[in-house]
C-alpha cells in the first residue's frame, strides 16, 4: 500500500482509537499530520499568551520544522499502529 493511502487510513484509524490517548500523544498525532499533511509550519505563533492549547500545538508542529512529508507520514502510521496495539 502506497505511503499516502496508509496515512489516510491511519488519520480514519485515529478518530476511532479504542481509549483517548495522552494530552502529550495527540499532540504528536497532531504536529505529525500537520508536517505530514501540509509541510513545515505556515501560521504565525498564537499572540494570546493564556492561548495555552494552541501554543502548544504551534511549539509541537514548529518541533518538526525541517522533517520531510514523507518522514511525518511514515511517523504518524507508526505512531497510530502503536496505539492500535
Amino acid at each position: 500500500m502506497e505511503l499516502i493511502q496508509q496515512f489516510e487510513k491511519a488519520v480514519a484509524e485515529s478518530k476511532n482509537l479504542s481509549e483517548k490517548p495522552s494530552n502529550e500523544t495527540l499532540l504528536q498525532l497532531y504536529s505529525l499530520y500537520k508536517q505530514g499533511s501540509l509541510g513545515d509550519i505556515n501560521i504565525d505563533p498564537p499572540t494570546n499568551p493564556f492561548d495555552i492549547v494552541n501554543k502548544a500545538k504551534y511549539n509541537a508542529w514548529e518541533a518538526l520544522k525541517g522533517t520531510s512529508k514523507e518522514k511525518a507520514m511514515q511517523d504518524y502510521v507508526d505512531l497510530v499502529n502503536r496505539l492500535k496495539g
